[in-house]
C-alpha cells in the first residue's frame, strides 16, 4: 500500500491556499507577529508604492494608517509614483501620519519581496525613519542620498523633490 496512510488517506498535506498562490510566507509572518509590534507593510505595484501600519488582531489584521504614492499629487508631486524619490516621499508622509496617529515604533514587513539594498522599499523605510518613527534597520540598506533626491533621473526632479518634501514636513498641501 504505497502513497496511503493507515487511515486510507494521502500521506501529504496540502499547503494553505495563500501559500500555494505564492502570496504569504507563513513562517516569516509568524516571526513578525510574535514581536507584538505594529508592522509597517511596504508593497510596490507597477504604478505606486503603498505603505500601511498594520496590527494583528484575533479577528484578523487591522490597518490604522494607509498612504499611497498617489497621495503625493496633493503635495504637488507630478512625477512618476513608483520611482525612488516617490518611495522616499511616501515613506516621509507615512511616517508623519503614523506619528500623528500615536505610533512610535514598528517593524518592517516587505512580504515576499527580495530585500535588495538601495531599492524602493528601503527608500520608503528611510523616509519613515527620517519622519521619526523607530523601525529597526541597518543604515547600509538605504540608497545613497543622490538617488533619493533623484539626481540619477534628471536635474528637474530635484527642485520638485525638495518642494514636496518641505510641503510634507509643514503639511502645506498644494492649493492649486
Amino acid at each position: 500500500m504505497t502513497g496511503a496512510s493507515s487511515t486510507g488517506g494521502p500521506t501529504y498535506r496540502v499547503p494553505f491556499r495563500r501559500r500555494r498562490e505564492g502570496k504569504t510566507d507563513y513562517r516569516k509572518r509568524l516571526k513578525l507577529l510574535m514581536s507584538h509590534r505594529p508592522r509597517v507593510v511596504v508593497r510596490r505595484s507597477n504604478k505606486y508604492i503603498r505603505i500601511q501600519m498594520v496590527t494583528a488582531d484575533k479577528h484578523g489584521d487591522r490597518t490604522f494608517v494607509d498612504v499611497s504614492s498617489a497621495k503625493l499629487r496633493e503635495y504637488g508631486y507630478e512625477r512618476c509614483g513608483k520611482n525612488l524619490p516617490a518611495a522616499y516621499l511616501t515613506g516621509l508622509l507615512f511616517g508623519k501620519r503614523a506619528k500623528e496617529s500615536g505610533f512610535e515604533e514598528a517593524i518592517l514587513d516587505i512580504g515576499l519581496h527580495t530585500p535588495v539594498h538601495g531599492s524602493r522599499v528601503f527608500a520608503a523605510l528611510k523616509g519613515i525613519v527620517d519622519a521619526g518613527l523607530d523601525v529597526p534597520h541597518d543604515p547600509v540598506v538605504f540608497p545613497p542620498d543622490e538617488r533619493i533626491r533623484g539626481e540619477h533621473i534628471g536635474d528637474s526632479i530635484i527642485d520638485s523633490f525638495e518642494l514636496v518634501k518641505e510641503r510634507i514636513l509643514t503639511d502645506g498641501r498644494n492649493k492649486a
